[in-house]
C-alpha cells in the first residue's frame, strides 16, 4: 500500500475484541480504522465522515448487516461493503453480495483474507467509480456535439436559403414585372398550409416548392417568356415545358427534392385538365393543390399589363365556383376559413418592401409565416 492514499474503513461489530483485532491489523497495512458497535453508531459515524469501505458482522443486535448495508448504501452509494458471516451462514452472505455487498467473509477472521478481500473491494468500487466519471463525461461530450450539430445545421439552413435566394434572383433578372409574386404566393401557400395542419417539414416543403415554382421560365427563350401578347400554340407548348424544367433543375438538389414535386406539379388541376401530367384530385401533391388557389388568389388581386387588379371579393367568388374543378374543396375550405384581412396584410408588408423581402426564407419550429427572399414570376401563367 505503500504511496497509495490512505483509505478509511469502519469496522462495525458487536463484539470489541474482533472490532479491535481487525482495526490493529488493518493499521498495519497502511488502513486508517474506526470501529462502531452497531449499525446505529455506524451510520452516525457514516453522517459525520467519509469511508470507503465497511466491514460488518451479518447478525448485530438492534440493526443487522443486511439493513446496515441498505442503508448505507443510501446515503454513500460508492461506499465499498464487506460483511462477515458464520459457516452456516454462507447463504445468507451470498444474498447480501446480491444486495450490493462486495464480497462476504467467514468468521472467525483470517486477517490476511480480510486484507486481500478488502483490496479486491476497493479496486472494484476504484473502477467503478471511473466508469461511472467516463459516463457522465461520455454523457456531457454527447450532449456539447449534439448542440454543435444543431449549430451547424442551423447553418446549413441559412445556406440552403441563400441558395433559394441565388435562384430566386437568377429568375428576377429575367423579368422584374411580376416582383413579389413568389413571395406573397409562398406566403399565402403557408397560411392555408397551416390551417390544413400541415407538419412543420411539409410547411418547409411548400414554403421553398411554392417560392420556387416558376424557376423552370428560366429555359424559356425570351421571345417567348416576355411576349405581351397572346402566346400561339406553339409558345405555349414551350412555355408550358417550364414546370418540367424546373422540377430537372430543382430535383438535383437534395434538400429541394420534397420541394421539386410542387414545382412539377403547380399547373395541375384538381380535375385532371393541368399539365403536365394531367393528374386528378389527390395525385396532386398536397403543397401543390394549396398553390392553386395561392396562385389564382395572387394573379387576380395583382396589377397585370392588360388589366388592373381585381378586389379581394372578386378572387374569392372565382375560387369558390372552380371548386371541385380547378381546386381542392379542402384547399378552397382552408382559404375560406382566412379572414381577408391576413391576405391584405401580406400584400401590403411585401408592397412594402418593394417585393423585394431580404431575409431568407425560413420556417420555424413554431410554424410562424417565414419571410421569403425576393423572387419574380414572369407575367404568363
Amino acid at each position: 500500500m505503500e504511496g497509495a492514499p490512505e483509505r478509511r474503513v469502519l469496522v462495525v461489530d458487536d463484539e470489541p475484541s474482533v472490532c479491535r483485532l481487525l482495526r490493529e491489523h488493518l493499521t498495519t497495512q497502511g488502513f486508517s480504522c474506526q470501529s462502531a458497535s452497531s449499525g446505529k453508531e455506524a451510520l452516525e459515524l457514516l453522517a459525520g465522515g467519509t469511508f470507503d469501505v465497511i466491514i460488518s458482522d451479518l447478525r448485530m443486535p438492534g440493526m443487522s448487516g443486511l439493513e446496515l448495508l441498505e442503508e448505507a448504501h443510501k446515503k454513500c452509494p460508492h461506499l465499498a461493503f464487506l460483511i462477515g458471516t458464520g459457516v452456516d451462514e454462507v447463504r445468507v452472505g451470498v444474498q447480501a453480495m446480491k444486495q450490493g455487498a462486495a464480497d462476504y467473509l467467514l468468521k472467525p477472521f483470517q486477517l490476511d483474507a480480510v486484507v486481500a478481500s478488502l483490496q479486491r473491494a476497493l479496486e472494484k468500487k476504484r473502477l467503478e467509480i471511473e466508469l461511472e466519471n467516463y459516463r457522465r463525461h461520455l454523457e456531457e461530450m454527447v450532449e456539447q456535439r449534439t448542440k454543435q450539430l444543431h449549430a451547424a445545421m442551423k447553418r446549413i439552413e441559412l445556406t440552403y436559403d441563400e441558395t433559394l435566394e441565388a435562384l430566386g434572383a437568377a429568375l428576377d433578372l429575367r423579368d422584374n414585372e411580376t416582383a413579389g409574386h413568389s413571395q406573397r404566393v409562398t406566403r399565402y401557400c403557408l397560411e392555408m398550409a397551416k390551417a390544413r395542419g400541415c407538419s412543420d417539414e411539409q410547411l418547409k416543403e411548400i414554403a421553398r416548392g411554392s417560392y420556387l415554382h416558376d424557376i423552370g421560365k428560366i429555359g424559356i427563350p425570351d421571345a417567348i417568356l416576355l411576349k405581351p401578347g397572346k402566346l400561339t400554340e406553339e409558345e405555349r407548348a414551350v412555355m408550358e415545358a417550364h414546370a418540367r424544367i424546373g422540377y430537372d433543375l430543382v430535383s438535383r438538389i437534395a434538400f429541394l427534392a420534397g420541394a421539386s414535386e410542387i414545382v412539377l406539379t403547380h399547373q395541375e388541376r384538381y380535375d385532371g385538365t393541368g399539365y403536365p401530367q394531367g393528374l386528378i384530385g389527390a395525385e396532386i401533391p398536397l403543397g401543390a393543390r394549396i398553390f392553386a388557389v395561392a396562385d389564382t388568389l395572387d394573379a387576380m388581386t395583382s396589377d397585370r399589363p392588360y388589366r388592373r387588379a381585381l378586389p379581394f371579393s372578386a378572387a374569392r367568388e372565382e375560387i369558390v365556383r372552380e371548386s371541385g374543378r380547378q381546386f381542392d374543396p379542402d384547399g378552397v375550405h382552408a382559404f375560406l376559413s382566412i379572414p381577408e384581412r391576413v391576405w391584405e396584410d401580406i400584400r401590403r408588408e411585401v408592397a412594402g418592401r418593394g417585393g423585394h423581402i431580404k431575409r431568407p426564407l425560413r420556417i420555424s419550429p413554431q410554424m410562424s409565416t417565414p419571410a421569403p427572399a425576393a423572387a419574380a414570376s414572369p407575367i404568363h401563367p
